[in-house]
């Protein structure tokens, strides 16, 4: 490693094997680089409004509001997915308040899907019509190209839905990752 302090007109600049990392104004000011301190991959998203789903049927669901993307790896379009491009372990977290208008005692369930598949999730067994409020969190290996995340909300009975406003807070429903070691 070649780290080279560089006279400017104005300052210095420190570099590390031919790059910035540091500049120093003629006042002393000392600014990073974005090397030095790197992007690190984390999304967040929202449902931002109700979302209807099929009964006893596992269905995809669509945060479709970003709160932040530093890396653009969230299609909050058409996919409803987040595909790191960086490979590592990621923190995963979800949370939905699910409801159904049933007569019967209902299971449901949140899940964090890999690939296509239930890698974790929660379920609640809750009494006729009551809101079942559920959070699923796991840390998930991707390999930074094909690995994909998304969630998924199942329900036996009723016609189900997520709900997303309690009050004035925005969204119960909400879908985040972030990077957590490589």
């Amino acid at each position: 490693m070649t780290i080279a302090i560089k006279p400017t007109a104005s300052g210095s600049t420190i570099e590390q094997n031919g790059s910035t990392i540091l500049t120093v104004d003629g006042s002393g000011n000392i600014t990073p680089s974005n090397q030095l301190y790197p992007k690190v991959p984390t999304f967040s998203a929202y449902i931002s409004a109700d979302q209807s789903f099929s009964t006893s049927t596992y269905t995809k669901l669509q945060f479709n509001t970003e709160d932040f993307d530093t890396s653009s790896d969230y299609d909050n379009s058409t996919n409803y997915r987040y595909t790191p491009s960086v490979a590592g372990y990621y923190q995963v977290n979800t949370s939905a308040r699910l409801n159904y208008s049933g007569s019967a005692s209902d299971n449901v369930q949140l899940h964090i899907y890999k690939n296509g598949t239930s890698h974790t999730y929660t379920q609640y067994n809750n009494a006729t019509g009551i809101y079942g409020s559920l959070n699923v969190s796991a840390i998930v290996y991707c390999n930074g190209s094909t690995d994909y995340i998304e969630v998924y909300a199942y329900s036996q009975h009723g016609s189900p839905f997520v709900d997303v406003k309690i009050g004035s807070f925005n969204s119960t429903a909400r879908f985040n990752a972030a990077l957590v070691s490589v």
